[in-house]
């Protein structure tokens, strides 16, 4: 192993334990702030460039060179990234200057979630009655998606006591191991209770976990899991096409706002740091009554 390339490794993995300690960033965060730190390494040992000697120039071809095979989104948070890896090594005395203080990152493009209207949600949840285990838990996943608004990865990490069936909420922990207690409705409450009571004992094996949704082999459920179950669904009530749990979260968030809620409060319930990001569901509601105008006003259709 060359010292440029052990250079590389290192301060690549420096990096990453920093910012996860820092920053208590989730599993998916790291591996796509390594994928991006990859594609910086491989090109820069191609370049013969060690981490100390990336000039701002090198930067900028780099970026160029991966430009055409990545989306806005995915270079902006290469560029996030960059930044906060020069940064590190600048902390560390790698460096005695940051390369990235010149480089602009690219203007990610603000895509409206995609939502159910409220007729379909109530058909997606007006599952058949079916008392059989895996039944049981398939209703209550997706009652808990849309009465809590929860993330995919927040509901496969729900253990049985963080529901308090007493005050109706659930404990979630979000991005960063955050946490936040969100309150449930009637239907997601007694969906609960209904697996917890008659559907989880048969599908315990050995020596019973705290995981509150188990899969066929006893252990936690997995987002895929997840994700394949709400893809189904959807194909069973003619909702297939981009369906998923997102979407139930999404449709969670514009069904609050449309019903009175204050915006603070979505903020809170979803669990977001920076209200701007709450900020996108309000536009999704303008542009319904935009759909509703253009559908039932008489001048609209002239």
């Amino acid at each position: 192993m060359t010292e440029c390339r052990r250079h590389w490794e290192d301060a690549g993995e420096g990096f990453l334990d920093h910012v996860t300690v820092e920053k208590g960033l989730a599993t998916n965060t790291r591996l796509a702030m390594h994928h991006d730190l990859d594609h910086l390494r491989k090109w820069a040992l191609e370049a013969g460039r060690s981490p100390r000697e990336i000039t701002a120039e090198d930067l900028r071809s780099f970026l160029l060179a991966v430009s055409g095979v990545l989306q806005a989104s995915s270079r902006a948070r290469l560029v996030s990234t960059l930044r906060g890896f020069f940064d590190f090594l600048v902390l560390e005395g790698e460096r005695q200057n940051d390369p990235t203080a010149t480089i602009i990152a690219p203007r990610r493009g603000r895509r409206l979630p995609v939502c159910l209207r409220p007729r379909d949600v109530a058909r997606f949840l007006d599952l058949p009655a079916d008392d059989a285990p895996a039944a049981l838990r398939d209703r209550a996943i997706l009652e808990t998606l849309y009465g809590s608004g929860c993330r995919v990865g927040e509901l496969c990490g729900l253990d049985v006591l963080d529901l308090d069936a007493d005050e109706a909420t659930l404990l979630l922990r979000g991005k960063g191991n955050k946490q936040r207690r969100v309150p449930v409705g009637g239907p997601c409450l007694d969906a609960l209770m209904a697996y917890l009571g008659r559907g989880r004992p048969s599908l315990i094996r050995g020596p019973e976990g705290r995981a509150m949704f188990l899969n066929q082999r006893g252990g936690r459920l997995s987002r895929v899991s997840v994700w394949n179950m709400v893809k189904r669904r959807g194909a069973e009530v003619g909702l297939a096409e981009g369906l998923s749990p997102h979407t139930l979260r999404h449709s969670f968030a514009t069904h609050l706002l449309a019903g009175g809620a204050d915006l603070r409060i979505v903020q809170e319930l979803l669990g977001h740091a920076d209200i701007s990001t709450t900020e996108i569901y309000t536009h999704v509601d303008r542009a319904w009554l935009h759909e509703v105008w253009r559908q039932a006003h008489p001048r609209a259709r002239e």
